[in-house]
C-alpha cells in the first residue's frame, strides 16, 4: 500500500499535476530588490548554526514546544502502535525529534523499519535536510532520497511518512519557522555582540584624549600612547583604574548616545519577535515588558492550546495514517484531560455539564468524552 497521497488505481489518473520544484534549493532566502539585507544566513545549515545553536531564545522556544509534545499523555486504539510511537528514535524521543524538525525545517520524515517477515519493528526519524523528494512525470512524489555524506539511499513512498507544514509556494516541502525568525535572530545576536563589546570597554564608549600642547605628537609618541592605553586601561580587568596623564594630555569622557541606549530595547523587541515566530508567549521566556497575559498560568495555557496541541495533533494524525497498513483503524491523540496546564478549563467544563439538569448521566459522559 502506498502511504503518500492518493495512490489507488482508480484516482491516480484523475489527480491534477503538481508544479515540479527543484530538489535542492536554499531555505529562508530573503532579498528585496537586487540583493539581500545585512548578513542574514540564507542556507538552512547556516540558519541552524547562527539562528538556533547560538541563540538562547530560539533554543528555549523550540524546547518548550518539542518537550511539551513529547511529554503529552497519549491514548491509542492499539497498545503496540502506542509503544512504537513513544519509543526512542536514535536514542531520542521520536515525538520530540519530529516536533523539533517540523518547527525548524518545516518537514519531518519517519522511516518505517520492518522485519524480514513484514512486521513493523521501529519508527526512525530521518534528518530532514538530508531528504529530497523524487517526483514522477506529473510532479507527484514517487520516492525519497536520503543522502548522508557520499552515500545515497532511495526509499519508496511506502517506506517513509512525510509530516510537513503548509507552504503556499511549494508542493513538496513544508515551511519552517527558522527562516521567518532569521531576521529577528540576526538582530538579537548582533545586539548581544554589541553589548559584549561594550562590556569589554568598561560598559561605556571610549573617551577621547585631548592634547593641549602646541606641538603635535610624533609618530612614536602616538604609537606608544596607543599601546599603553590598550594594555593598561582597556578590558574588564582594568575597569575603574585611575589614569596618570602627562605632556598636556587631558581625558574627555563621552556619554552614551540615545542610539546606544536603545540597544537594550531593540534586543528585547527582537527576542519577542523570535518567540512570536515559534508560537511561544514571551512571558514564558522571561522577556520583560510584555503584559499580554494576566499571569504565568494563562500564558502556559495559551502555549498548550495554540502551539503544543496543534503540532502534536498534526504529527499523531500523520503517524496514524502511515501505520494504517499494520494497524487498521488506528487512532492516536493527546489525552487533554490529563494535561495539568488545562485543568482549569476542564474543571469549568465539568461544572457546566454537571449543572445541566436536562441531560442524562449517559449524555453528560458522552459530552465529556468518557466511555459509558
Amino acid at each position: 500500500m502506498k502511504i503518500f497521497g492518493w495512490k489507488s488505481a482508480g484516482r491516480a489518473d484523475v489527480r491534477p499535476g503538481k508544479t515540479h520544484v527543484p530538489l535542492t534549493r536554499p531555505f529562508g532566502v530573503r532579498s528585496f530588490g537586487s540583493g539581500g539585507i545585512g548578513e542574514w544566513p540564507k542556507s538552512y545549515e547556516a540558519q541552524m548554526r547562527e539562528g538556533y545553536l547560538h541563540n538562547a531564545i530560539a533554543q528555549r522556544a523550540v524546547a518548550l514546544v518539542a518537550e511539551g509534545v513529547a511529554s503529552a499523555p497519549l491514548v491509542a486504539s492499539d497498545d503496540a502502535a502506542l509503544a512504537l510511537v513513544t519509543a526512542t528514535s536514535g536514542g531520542q524521543s521520536l515525538l520530540e525529534t519530529l516536533a523539533t524538525q517540523v518547527l525548524l525545517h518545516g518537514n519531518g520524515y519517519v522511516q518505517l523499519l520492518t522485519a524480514p517477515v513484514g512486521s513493523l519493528c521501529e519508527l526512525y526519524a530521518l534528518r530532514p535536510e538530508r531528504v529530497s523528494i523524487e517526483a514522477d512525470m506529473r510532479g507527484w512524489p514517487a520516492a525519497f532520497r536520503y543522502k548522508a555524506g557520499e552515500a545515497v539511499t532511495r526509499l519508496g513512498a511506502n517506506e517513509v511518512i512525510h509530516i510537513r507544514t503548509h507552504h503556499p509556494l511549494d508542493d513538496h516541502y513544508g515551511l519552517g519557522c527558522l527562516g521567518a525568525a532569521s531576521g529577528a535572530i540576526a538582530i538579537h545576536n548582533a545586539s548581544a555582540q554589541w553589548n559584549k563589546a561594550l562590556l569589554d570597554n568598561a560598559a561605556r564608549p571610549s573617551g577621547a584624549l585631548v592634547h593641549d600642547a602646541a606641538e603635535a605628537l610624533s609618530g612614536d609618541q602616538f604609537d606608544r600612547l596607543k599601546e599603553e592605553l590598550a594594555a593598561q586601561f582597556s578590558g574588564q580587568a582594568n575597569a575603574g583604574r585611575p589614569m596618570l596623564l602627562e605632556g598636556g594630555l587631558k581625558w574627555q569622557a563621552l556619554s552614551l548616545s540615545p542610539a546606544d541606549m536603545d540597544f537594550a530595547g531593540l534586543k528585547a523587541a527582537a527576542a519577542r519577535e523570535i518567540a512570536l515566530a515559534f508560537g511561544i508567549p514571551p512571558m514564558l521566556l522571561g522577556l520583560p515588558g510584555d503584559a499580554t497575559y494576566a499571569n504565568y498560568r494563562e500564558a502556559n495555557k495559551s502555549l498548550w492550546r495554540q502551539s503544543i496541541l496543534p503540532l502534536a495533533t498534526k504529527i499523531l494524525d500523520a503517524l496514524a495514517e502511515g501505520l494504517h497498513p499494520w494497524f487498521a483503524d488506528l487512532t492516536l491523540k493527546v489525552d487533554a484531560n490529563q494535561v495539568s496546564a488545562l485543568s482549569e478549563d476542564r474543571e469549568r467544563l465539568w461544572a457546566q455539564v454537571s449543572a445541566a439538569d436536562f441531560l442524562s448521566p449517559e449524555e453528560k459522559r458522552t459530552m465529556l468524552g468518557l466511555s459509558l
